[in-house]
């Protein structure tokens, strides 16, 4: 999977925002935090809110805040706001792939692939990384040795 600056910057705006609750913030305020390009954020900030995981408040003491409390937003939640499906088979629901011949088990290939970015991403919260208590099968996944080496 490809984590698209767009989706990286979404994560970490939404918990800086939560992580300042309940406080809001302006664009600014989060770009300057994260170090996130202003005029980008600005986008990215009205997916999250089309999305209903952000409100927005005009005038001098506006600025975003956030729609749930941060225990029940996950980073699937965030991703699926600024990317849209997790998985996705030259723009396909990986169910909907057709292969013929020997390759016709890759729709099960590419199925599995997204039960297991579900499995990470659906069952980690805002909350979760804001206390840096991340879920244990998600810990056990980031502790084999071979996670952390790059092929």
């Amino acid at each position: 999977m490809h984590i698209t600056a767009r989706a990286d910057y979404a994560v970490r705006a939404v918990v800086q925002l939560a992580s300042q609750q309940p406080a809001s913030a302006t664009r600014q305020q989060l770009a300057e935090a994260q170090d996130i390009p202003g005029k980008f954020l600005e986008t990215i900030l009205g997916d999250l809110r089309r999305a209903g995981i952000l409100d927005a408040q005009r005038g001098a003491t506006g600025g975003y805040r956030l729609t749930r409390p941060p225990a029940d937003i996950t980073i699937a939640d965030i991703v699926r706001a600024t990317e849209g499906p997790l998985a996705a088979v030259r723009g396909m629901p990986p169910e909907d792939t057709i292969y013929p011949g020997p390759a016709q088990p890759l729709t099960r290939v590419w199925v599995a692939v997204r039960a297991s970015l579900r499995e990470v991403l659906e069952h980690t919260t805002v909350a979760d990384v804001i206390a840096d208590r991340l879920p244990e099968h998600v810990v056990e996944l980031q502790n084999r040795p071979d996670s952390w080496t790059r092929r």
